[in-house]
């Protein structure tokens, strides 16, 4: 029985690395909140015209680390509120930074 309740502790270990994780640019912030924009750029099947899609995340901020201006990665996550189902992991630039 132990080594049934071990493999399906792995499997939920697996499953929680395949989240979603995206990156873009913070845009607005209030207290534990974040909005957080994510450009993609895709390619039209038929005519070879390239795209740019932008989409706005509300994203959980705990410490409140980011600020207006970051470029921030976040990771899909269980529904936080109705519009917050992603998590800030970690800032990767500050603003002004080069």
């Amino acid at each position: 029985m132990l080594k049934m309740n071990n493999l399906t502790l792995e499997k939920k270990a697996q499953t929680r690395n395949l989240r979603k994780t995206l990156q873009g640019i913070v845009i607005r912030t209030s207290p534990k909140t974040i909005m957080v924009e994510v450009e993609t750029a895709y390619k039209h099947k038929l005519y070879a015209k390239r795209f740019k899609k932008r989409k706005k995340f509300n994203t959980h901020d705990e410490k409140n680390l980011a600020e207006v201006g970051d470029f921030v990665k976040i990771a899909e996550c269980r529904p936080i509120s109705k519009t917050k189902h992603f998590r800030l992991v970690e800032v990767l630039q500050k603003k002004g930074e080069i």
